[in-house]
């Protein structure tokens, strides 16, 4: 059981952290009210998660204008999918008590 918890990824251990990289591990993009509307957050905290993932480079971010609005995508960069794959798998192991 020793090193039970070794594989977590600490930035991953918040539940709407943990939401944004599922959604855009079965999507290849998710714009910011998608996202919003999805995990039924506020704007300020979604924007602070996002930020703290986009740090770390496992999402990038594409800001863009339709006609006069802003539109801001987010994608899961390959280090993001590797990280979160590794998290998936560590939690795995831990539920089995591997």
């Amino acid at each position: 059981m020793r090193g039970l918890i070794e594989g977590l990824n600490k930035n991953f251990e918040s539940r709407i952290r943990l939401g944004i990289m599922s959604a855009l591990m079965v999507n290849d993009k998710l714009d910011f009210n998608a996202l919003k509307e999805l995990l039924d957050v506020t704007d300020g905290n979604l924007a602070s998660h996002l930020k703290a993932l986009e740090k770390h480079e496992y999402i990038d971010v594409t800001k863009r204008f339709i006609g006069k609005k802003p539109n801001t995508t987010y994608t899961a960069t390959k280090l993001g999918k590797q990280m979160f794959s590794k998290h998936l798998n560590a939690l795995e192991k831990l539920i089995k008590g591997q």
